[in-house]
């Protein structure tokens, strides 16, 4: 079953949970949950107060909003955030699901509280025949290793 809800540690932060703007619309809209400042060239990890409860094989896709870039400027640092069954209530972070924005313009770029800033959509995925990954999550973000 899908679902969003508040990580644990933001139950008293006002968090919107991601909604749909149309009935058509394929993302779920994840806005500020507070007001940040991004200067130009530089990264920023913007905390968003949810975590998503989803079905083994499904992903949820975050990209940014269309507007971001044209209005604002900003990207996301890896282009698409991947966020996995197992991250939803990990022991590092409850899931807590953060999006790393990045000024590419000559601006400082202010995001508002509440502001929409990115949207996630759910995909189921396939696997091989031969995967046998048995492999579990033990943490966060970024917990899967570096390569």
């Amino acid at each position: 079953m899908r679902k969003f809800e508040v990580a644990k540690g933001f139950e008293d932060r006002g968090i919107i949970l991601p909604k749909r703007a149309t009935a058509h619309s394929a993302g779920y809209d994840f806005t500020t949950i507070e007001e940040v400042d991004i200067n130009p060239g530089e990264r920023k990890m913007i905390m968003t107060g949810v975590k998503a409860k989803m079905d083994d094989d499904d992903v949820l896709l975050m990209f940014p909003r269309s507007s971001l870039a044209a209005k604002k400027g900003l990207r996301l640092t890896n282009s698409v955030a991947v966020i996995d069954a197992d991250y939803y209530s990990n022991s590092s972070n409850d899931g807590h699901i953060m999006i790393n924005l990045y000024n590419f313009s000559d601006k400082p770029v202010h995001l508002l509280k509440g502001e929409r800033f990115a949207q996630g959509i759910f995909i189921k995925y396939g696997i091989t025949a031969d995967d046998n990954i048995t492999a579990s999550r033990s943490g966060g973000y970024g917990s899967t290793g570096v390569n």
